[in-house]
């Protein structure tokens, strides 16, 4: 009965699923074969493990800035930046901590207020990107996760991977408006409330939240995140934060980057810029969900700029035959014949 439904849950990853679907229904299979009292599980930005989109259930919803505070700003076990660079990339709270659930400052500080005992965190890989985290809490009690509950997480998690890696590439046939200003919202340094929005903002979050944004309102789960790294970074001497891409619920690519406010009566404040994301950036997301290799990627990058074989080959410093080798791989796993199907294809995307 459980391996049928382990099976079950791997097929439905690879079902072509959006991001939002296939999210709901990982955690509602893997809820047939282990017992998930909470859980969390976002997309990121391969390229700089952001945050770009998060289901959170209560209780840890409600905890959702002091869980990335610690997630950005405390030393512990299990982060997710060290799980997705990990050989093995899930680990539990326990097994972490030599089942002394104390040691971990996000369990003595926010998961035994919550309720919550043992964690199975886990960094969802395809092939050496990571796509997305996933988090499952127990009840806190001295029974945590099993080997069997690790290693069952461990054997679905790069099909859940992939699903995420494909949901990036689904061309959204929703009309979207083509408006082209940035968005501006502003929030409380501390709450991360919004203080100040102007109209863009106000279309582009709609799409994030998929509901209404107004002052006062707490922001999207992606907005605080990237505020509290622009807050916490500037306080630490280090202006630079880095930009999110992601894809909204109707489909339009939008960048997202933060920055603490400097100036009178703006000490308290950080702003987010949202804009539609430029066509470099998005073609080295889709670079990642193809999953070009190094080489593969270098050629197409210069392909995109219009570079002739002979061109490639003095920039690379590759024979011709390489190159050609390299375009053929490339052209199988876009599903096209010719350099100019490749561009089409990515750009095609890029307008979605």
């Amino acid at each position: 009965m459980v391996e049928r439904r382990v099976a079950d849950l791997i097929r439905r990853s690879h079902a072509a699923l959006d991001t939002e679907t296939l999210q709901h229904e990982v955690l509602r299979r893997l809820r047939t074969v282990m017992t998930v009292d909470a859980a969390f599980f976002a997309t990121v930005d391969p390229a700089t493990l952001l945050f770009t989109s998060a289901v959170s259930e209560s209780p840890l919803r409600e905890a959702t800035p002091e869980f990335l505070a610690n997630e950005f700003g405390t030393a512990d076990v299990n982060k997710f930046a060290d799980l997705a660079r990990a050989p093995v990339p899930v680990r539990t709270l326990d097994g972490a901590t030599g089942n002394d659930r104390s040691r971990s400052a996000r369990y003595r500080e926010l998961m035994a207020p919550l309720g919550l005992g043992d964690e199975l965190r886990v960094a969802l890989r395809s092939g050496s990107t990571v796509w997305g985290v996933l988090c499952l809490h127990r009840e806190d009690s001295q029974l945590g996760f099993s080997d069997a509950d690790t290693q069952l997480i461990q054997r679905v998690a790069p099909h859940v991977a992939a699903g995420l890696r494909h949901s990036t590439l689904l061309v959204q046939t929703q009309e979207h408006a083509a408006c082209q200003a940035a968005g501006l919202v502003v929030l409380d340094a501390e709450t991360l409330s919004i203080s100040t929005i102007n109209a863009a903002a106000e279309s582009m979050l709609r799409e994030l939240a998929r509901t209404d944004i107004d002052r006062g309102d707490a922001a999207p789960f992606v907005v605080q995140a990237i505020a509290r790294l622009a807050r916490d970074a500037a306080r630490s001497g280090n202006p630079t934060v880095p930009t999110v891409r992601l894809r909204s619920g109707v489909g339009r690519w939008l960048a997202l980057q933060g920055s603490m406010l400097d100036g009178r009566g703006a000490a308290d404040q950080v702003a987010v810029i949202i804009e539609p994301a430029g066509r470099s950036d998005i073609a080295s997301l889709l670079l990642d969900a193809y999953e070009l290799t190094r080489r593969e990627r270098g050629v197409t990058e210069l392909v995109l700029r219009g570079y002739s074989t002979r061109e490639i080959v003095d920039e690379l410093s590759i024979s011709a035959h390489t190159v050609q080798d390299h375009l053929k791989s490339v052209f199988a796993k876009f599903g096209v014949s010719s350099r100019r199907q490749l561009v089409g294809a990515l750009l095609s995307t890029v307008r979605a």
